[in-house]
């Protein structure tokens, strides 16, 4: 056998260099949800997927950058460009964020073949500059970013792939009956921060998303629940709208929900056993009307009643009956800015024997009728390290709770935690 040219020795050891990069790429891991300690993105080893590899340099638009560990991705993000650069056909990831682009045209576009992820966030995007079609013909496409942009309509029509779509801060006010047809696999679609109302809710536009998990429609102008949402939902945001009332048996359909956030609301009354579901974990219905509680399922572990007008919290309606063979798992309460006199009943900790923190906070209560509450925070059952833990997070809570609270309300974040 003879001896390798040392050329390619160099074109060996490169492709191994290459496939390394590739052989543990797991697609669930970018999109199954948000890592606790993430790379910046443009450094993410995660972000290619599986497509030939190229033992050459490859194509790159000059007003972009693209990373020789990462061929796959082009990086054109908070370059003040105004126009789309010709893509080439290998790129997969495409950033072109926080810049001044108008328009999408069909042209930039012409050769794309892989791309999987676009960002196209902070831009000045209007619904009539969108080519039609553009996206509809990218058939790898899976993840696309258009929030914070100048959108009036729903950008349809989508590939089948397409599995997030995130259109928060535009101006939506309107979503036809077909914008959401044929996307069989999307799985999280974010209309935060809109102007969608009623009216674009009568012809049930989310009914045949049989895959959705998450969808958020906080900050808008809603005033009733949106019908007919498919079964498959597990996050549903609905914060900073105008509901007033959560209709009997609503919640039936969607026995798989985990997390319901409905603060800033005009909730009133809520039909005892509305919240009757199975995995229910966090509920949110902070900064509504409230003047009861309301039957709490054995699954909740996080509840979120603050700023409401509740005047006594009855144990016994939260907690009608003992199981110890299936006990509760709620673990925390908030109730400040209440009109509560006086603690919740002990008979809550036979309820909810799990029970660590119940935050009361201060309550908005007359001079005649002053509070009875000589400590805003009740802890139980912790070690002194939980303890100290719990300290802290106090401490922090104190100084963010008006300035985080209010902006964490004012919009939520797409990715719940």
């Amino acid at each position: 056998m003879g001896i390798l040219s040392h050329p390619s020795i160099l074109l060996l050891l490169w492709a191994a260099l290459v496939f390394g990069q590739y052989e543990d790429y797991d697609f669930e891991d970018d999109y199954g949800g948000e890592p606790d300690h993430q790379l910046p993105y443009y450094f993410n080893p995660n972000s290619q997927a599986e497509v030939p590899h190229f033992p050459f340099p490859v194509e790159c638009a000059k007003e972009c950058f693209c990373p020789p560990a990462f061929p796959l991705s082009m990086y054109c993000d908070h370059r003040k460009l105004k126009t789309i650069p010709n893509i080439p056909s290998h790129v997969q990831q495409l950033y072109l964020q926080n810049n001044n682009i108008e328009a999408v045209p069909a042209g930039p576009f012409t050769n794309v073949t892989f791309v999987r992820e676009i960002n196209l966030s902070y831009n000045n995007i209007k619904f009539h500059m969108i080519d039609h079609g553009v996206f509809a013909k990218l058939s790898n496409l899976v993840q696309l970013h258009l929030q914070h942009n100048e959108l009036e309509e729903f950008p349809f029509p989508l590939p089948s792939s397409l599995e997030r779509l995130l259109l928060g801060f535009n101006k939506i006010s309107r979503l036809p009956g077909n914008a959401l047809e044929g996307l069989p696999n999307m799985t999280m679609l974010d209309l935060c921060n809109n102007l969608l109302d009623d009216t674009v809710l009568k012809e049930k536009p989310f009914s045949n998303m049989k895959n959705l998990m998450q969808l958020n429609l906080c900050n808008n102008k809603l005033q009733t629940m949106p019908p007919d949402l498919p079964p498959s939902l597990r996050h549903l945001s609905l914060e900073n709208n105008s509901i007033s009332h959560i209709p009997e048996n609503y919640f039936n359909r969607l026995p798989h929900i985990i997390a319901l956030r409905m603060s800033h609301n005009n909730l009133q009354n809520i039909p005892h056993n509305t919240f009757n579901l199975p995995n229910l974990l966090e509920l949110n219905l902070g900064h509504n009307k409230l003047k009861q509680v309301f039957y709490i399922p054995r699954s909740l572990q996080h509840l979120y009643i603050e700023n409401n007008e509740i005047e006594n919290i009855n144990v016994t309606v939260m907690c009608p009956t003992l199981d110890p063979l299936n006990i509760k798992q709620l673990t925390y309460i908030r109730v400040d800015q209440n009109k509560l006199t006086s603690p919740i009943s002990t008979y809550a900790f036979f309820c909810f024997p799990l029970i660590r923190t119940i935050y009361y906070g201060e309550q908005n209560v007359t001079v005649s009728r002053p509070s009875g509450l000589r400590t805003p925070v009740f802890r139980r059952f912790l070690t002194p390290e939980e303890f100290q833990e719990a300290e802290d997070n106090q401490e922090t809570l104190n100084q963010e709770t008006e300035e985080d609270h209010e902006a964490e309300d004012s919009y939520f974040h797409p990715y719940y935690h």
